[in-house]
């Protein structure tokens, strides 16, 4: 699917919502990239590049979460930094993407990413919960790239 396409059957306002009421919960930090154009590399690889990039390893408990989409490869990744991927480790990343896969294949892109942020969500508040000190460390919109 070309990403424009993608990008136009997705609807942002909806996914920026999922990822406010998630983080409502926790300290954590989620965000959604959607890569634009072919990936020249394997999703993970791209995926964990693009966490770098973004300077999502600087969170102060290093518990941010991205979700790599490459619409036009049809491939994606999710990806947590150190202290989450210990928490929960590949066997949850994999079910993550595993869903998402379910949810695209039905051309249901908003849907998809949205349940996944909201099960993310859960996982961070259950190991990171909200605290009156915490505060929103990275932006919440969906990055295009």
């Amino acid at each position: 699917m070309r990403t424009r396409e993608f990008l136009t059957k997705l609807e942002h306002d909806r996914i920026v919502q999922a990822i406010r009421e998630a983080e409502m919960k926790t300290s954590g930090e989620i965000r959604a990239f959607i890569q634009r154009g072919k990936l020249k590399s394997d999703p993970l690889v791209a995926a964990q590049r693009k966490f770098h990039r973004l300077d999502m390893h600087k969170t102060r408990e290093r518990n941010a979460v991205l979700i790599f989409v490459a619409p036009r490869a049809h491939k994606l990744a999710v990806i947590g930094d150190k202290a989450i991927h210990e928490k929960c480790g590949d066997v949850f990343w994999q079910r993550i993407v595993t869903a998402m896969h379910h949810y695209f294949r039905q051309h249901k892109f908003t849907e998809g990413i949205a349940g996944a942020i909201s099960v993310i969500g859960d996982m961070l508040a259950e190991h990171f919960p909200r605290e009156s000190k915490s505060s929103n460390e990275l932006p919440d919109d969906v990055i295009e790239g």
